[in-house]
């Protein structure tokens, strides 16, 4: 299942105002926020809704790549597992497993860059 998707953008504030416009009619708000110091260079807004952010918006760069997409891990062995699988294929690693707490105290998440760039994403959401 796919968790969450995200694009990027070169101008974070318009982003912010269009999307913040255009999906409030649709019961989606901005949920999340997270800055470049917490995050290590990436600044993101997560729209969603009921606290659940799914539709992330964030500045560009290389390591964000042109596209993110997150699938949902039924456990952290699952993370791991993919993360080693992508690499063995030929992926990029972009953010080695394990927790990133200032998306929430329990999100185990692993990064790699596909073939084309595209910056994929396995998460877990469940506690240890």
């Amino acid at each position: 299942m796919i968790d969450h998707i995200g694009i990027t953008t070169a101008d974070l504030d318009a982003a912010r105002r269009f999307y913040a416009a255009a999906l409030a009619p649709l019961g989606i708000g901005l949920e999340a926020e997270v800055t470049a110091e917490q995050t290590g260079g990436y600044q993101g807004l997560g729209f969603g809704h009921d606290g659940k952010p799914f539709f992330w918006v964030g500045s560009g760069g290389a390591a964000a790549g042109p596209m993110h997409i997150a699938f949902t891990a039924a456990s952290r062995a699952e993370v791991d597992a993919f993360h080693a699988a992508a690499l063995a294929i030929g992926g990029t690693d972009n953010g080695a497993p394990g927790l990133r707490p200032h998306y929430h105290p329990h999100y185990y998440g692993a990064f790699v860059l596909g073939p084309d760039g595209v910056n994929v994403e396995a998460v877990c959401h469940q506690p240890a």
